[in-house]
């Protein structure tokens, strides 16, 4: 009996608890509602204040101008990806692979008394059988010139016993000529015989910006041709090793990072900017994480493209030091692996810098991570006297040395 009681007890007390607050929140809104503006606009401004205002929904004349922004913003890429596609191509490595063909015989010689045991006995043999042209790699690139010249990168045409051959937008297959391939920058030009070629004009790469709209096109996955990916840059001046060349990993610097879809097989697609400019050359993608992918900036590439379609070969110039970069400048040291500071017989061991000295300007310019040494090197040309400031046990010297042509090897 005592316990029914307190079971009552607590239900009539939630009971009257549940009541009271009705009423009271009934009065509360009644007495509101009948308040003088003053109070209520004074009751509104105190809720605000703890809650936060609430957005109120947006004019006509301002969702239509959003609605007119966001459209137009499409209709410019839509545009710009109709106006360069013909542009851009799938690159394609052949070689003749032997066909090898299995056939059977028997592990016994004629007269093999082991033979009458084992009667159908055979093991399989393996034997050449001519060779076929097979597919081998592919990759993407794009016409720079109506004349037929293309860039793509390096490691996408970087086998000299291959054949190789574009695949164009309306799915035509023409022959492709490696006219010449970069040491120093993951790139390669191509040409194609003929002429009236769809282009894409090349942009500014120096003036791109983090965070605004990066178009990439290329050839995704080595299957879905012509896949367009819209994106941002997402930062610049990146240092990276990139993977995936027959040669080994090799270090890219000064790429530009974005976060439009550069996958497999876009490597050679162009990075293009809204004016339907290639600030980029698409190179590499981060292994293991998601919009993560690498361009290398099309001002690096411009002076090796003139090379290659005036000379017919890229001249790189150099001075033949191995460094890394300090916060003052160029440490000039050895490698991990006890390669040499100073390469034997380069402009470095000529004029005479040692190892341990630090290159604090090349040509009036000081070295700093916008601006390497290797940066201002390629700015430069094969003949160029350059006047080097460096700092040798703690004092300023300067050195002249004239830039030579580093050999392809």
């Amino acid at each position: 009996m005592n316990d029914m009681t307190k079971h009552q007890l607590v239900l009539l007390i939630l009971l009257v608890s549940f009541v009271t607050a009705l009423v009271t929140g009934i009065v509360t809104v009644t007495l509101i509602n009948q308040a003088p503006a003053p109070i209520t606009q004074t009751i509104q401004r105190v809720v605000e204040k703890t809650i936060g205002a609430l957005p109120e929904p947006l004019k006509k004349n301002e969702k239509q101008e959003l609605e007119l922004s966001a459209l137009s913003r499409d209709i410019l890429i839509e545009d710009i990806a109709r106006r360069v596609s013909p542009a851009v191509v799938s690159v394609v490595a052949t070689k003749d692979i032997p066909v090898i063909e299995r056939y059977f015989v028997s592990p016994f010689s004629n007269g093999d008394p082991l033979q009458q045991f084992f009667p159908d006995l055979q093991i399989p043999q393996y034997r050449q059988k001519g060779t076929e042209k097979t597919q081998v790699s592919s990759g993407s690139g794009f016409f720079v010139s109506s004349d037929g010249f293309l860039l793509t990168n390096r490691h996408v045409v970087e086998d000299s016993e291959a054949e190789y051959s574009v695949i164009t937008n309306d799915n035509k297959k023409l022959k492709a000529k490696v006219v010449a391939r970069d040491t120093i920058n993951d790139m390669a030009v191509l040409k194609i015989d003929g002429g009236d070629f769809a282009s894409i004009p090349l942009g500014d790469s120096e003036s791109v910006s983090i965070g605004q709209t990066a178009i990439a096109i290329g050839n995704a996955l080595g299957e879905f041709q012509n896949t367009v990916s819209i994106g941002v840059v997402s930062g610049l001046r990146r240092t990276i090793m990139a993977s995936g060349s027959a040669s080994g990993p090799e270090e890219l610097s000064q790429v530009i990072q974005t976060d439009a879809a550069i996958n497999l097989g876009n490597s050679g697609g162009p990075l293009l900017n809204l004016r339907g400019e290639a600030i980029g050359l698409n190179a590499a993608k981060a292994q293991g994480a998601e919009n993560i992918g690498f361009s290398i900036p099309i001002n690096q590439l411009k002076r090796a493209l003139n090379d290659a379609r005036t000379k017919g070969r890229i001249i790189n110039p150099y001075i033949g030091v191995r460094y890394i970069l300090a916060d003052n400048g160029a440490l000039v040291q050895a490698g991990a692996n006890g390669e040499d500071a100073i390469q034997l017989n380069s402009p470095a061991s000529r004029a005479g810098i040692k190892e341990g000295d630090v290159i604090l300007e090349f040509g009036g310019v000081k070295i700093t991570r916008e601006n390497p040494l290797n940066k201002l090197i390629q700015q430069r040309s094969v003949g160029d006297k350059v006047t080097l400031k460096i700092l040798r046990d703690g004092k300023e010297i300067k050195i002249d040395l004239v830039l030579e042509e580093r050999k392809n090897i």
